[in-house]
């Protein structure tokens, strides 16, 4: 049985309680929320790793992506980033490969991974396609199938799927004429194969085919938004609505089959219009875990986009986001290096903690209390050690004069806090 059916039978496993002991909820509580579809645990069956829970009442998650490019293939470099995402808080980590031996760094990125693996299969999918038959729209649809079962068989844990990317999707981009038709890679991929086939997608019309894949090893499907606006002129538009409503009719489909889903979201959007989105998503999908790419809030941070998305995310899990996607400094500029992966992971750990403290979960918002002790107290490691980046901190404050060691050289002998505890305690 997959967790769905465990679910409705009122089954609940070992794997769910813990999940629910780490989310600080009841086993019953997340059992229910599995069994409506509205939260998941992301493990493969095959997969031993700590399971991760996404959904309704818990921690937002974060994800960091890595992988390699055809023009830069450096393996050490991506488990060094590995490292690194783990190490700053990362909950999940996408490959994204498309150069080089893309099945044996995945292999090795599952065997070393402590947190849940995801990845985008048509990318090898497609890869293997210009290889054989020098153009992607050879690609035929057991090719694709192919290489998601060997990413399932592999052990990965949640694999993004361009479901919604269909013929009549297809005909509502042109009649929209957007700005930037398609920046999602695999909704390229697929809208090309599509028109070049004059074929509907694979995905969508043997969507059966990848539920009953799915099933076998509980593998969490991630509904890709294939037409998510790239830039904030295209935000919310009939192709993006277009492609939703499909993917909220496929999540009723994977949810009476017992297949975990998980929706994706968009990535370009106005401030204004976030929390629009997530509520449309919660509506349209039922209240499945949303799974935002960014959203980038504007389109001329290039350099800081991480900046861009840890605005967008804030509010977008403030709204019912349960899931963010980081963005690093080097997104659409180049393949981001083991520093990028640093900033990105930090900057949407700290969007998703400020949304955790606007959802009301109480452990966030006690982290937030104990800094503000270690403030008053001027105790600085115990600030280091909330911190996102203790190491950042700590490296600093050794740059302190040591006549300052105990405040901040910014103030000095006119800190606040060492002048108002000066004052109220004088007799």
């Amino acid at each position: 049985m997959t967790r769905i059916e465990q679910a409705r039978k009122g089954i609940i496993t070992d794997e769910m309680k813990a999940v629910a002991s780490a989310e600080g909820i009841s086993a019953e509580k997340l059992a229910s929320d599995i069994a409506e579809g509205v939260s998941v645990i992301s493990r493969n069956n095959i997969h031993d790793i700590v399971p991760l829970g996404i959904g309704k009442g818990l921690r937002t998650k974060i994800n960091a992506n890595i992988g390699t490019s055809k023009d830069r293939i450096s393996y050490e470099d991506e488990m060094k980033k590995l490292e690194v995402l783990v190490k700053y808080g990362a909950d999940a980590v996408m490959d994204l490969s498309t150069g080089g031996a893309i099945r044996e760094l995945r292999q090795s990125l599952i065997k070393k991974s402590p947190v849940s693996v995801g990845t985008v299969p048509i990318y090898e999918a497609v890869v293997g396609a210009a290889e054989k038959h020098k153009h992607i729209a050879k690609m035929t649809a057991d090719d694709l199938f192919d290489v998601i079962e060997g990413h399932a068989k592999d052990g990965v844990d949640f694999v993004t799927v361009h479901c919604g990317v269909t013929r009549r999707a297809i005909e509502r981009l042109r009649e929209d004429r957007r700005i930037l038709d398609v920046v999602s890679r695999g909704g390229a991929f697929l809208l090309e194969w599509i028109i070049y086939n004059d074929k509907e997608n694979p995905l969508f019309e043997q969507y059966d085919r990848l539920l009953d894949m799915a099933r076998k090893y509980d593998l969490t499907l991630s509904l890709g938004d294939g037409f998510r606006p790239g830039c904030l002129a295209d935000a919310t538009d009939r192709s993006q609505l277009e492609v939703n409503l499909t993917l909220g009719e496929l999540r009723d489909r994977a949810q009476e089959a017992g297949v975990q889903t998980i929706i994706e979201g968009p990535g370009h959007v106005p401030l204004n219009q976030v929390e629009l989105n997530i509520k449309l998503e919660k509506e349209i999908c039922k209240g499945a875990p949303f799974y935002v790419l960014g959203p980038l809030v504007t389109d001329i941070a290039m350099g800081y986009d991480h900046i861009a998305t840890a605005i967008g995310g804030a509010i977008a899990g403030a709204a019912g986001a349960d899931f963010l996607c980081y963005v690093t400094p080097a997104e659409h500029i180049r393949l981001p290096n083991i520093e990028d992966v640093r900033e990105g992971v930090v900057a949407s750990k700290i969007a998703a903690h400020a949304a955790d403290i606007a959802k009301g979960l109480p452990s966030a918002i006690e982290k937030d209390k104990k800094m503000a002790r270690f403030r008053k107290n001027l105790d600085w490691e115990g600030q280091a050690s909330m911190s996102f980046d203790p190491d950042r901190v700590r490296e600093w404050r050794g740059q302190v004069p040591p006549q300052e060691k105990e405040v901040c050289s910014m103030c000095g002998e006119f800190c606040a806090i060492k002048t108002v505890e000066r004052a109220l305690n004088k007799k």
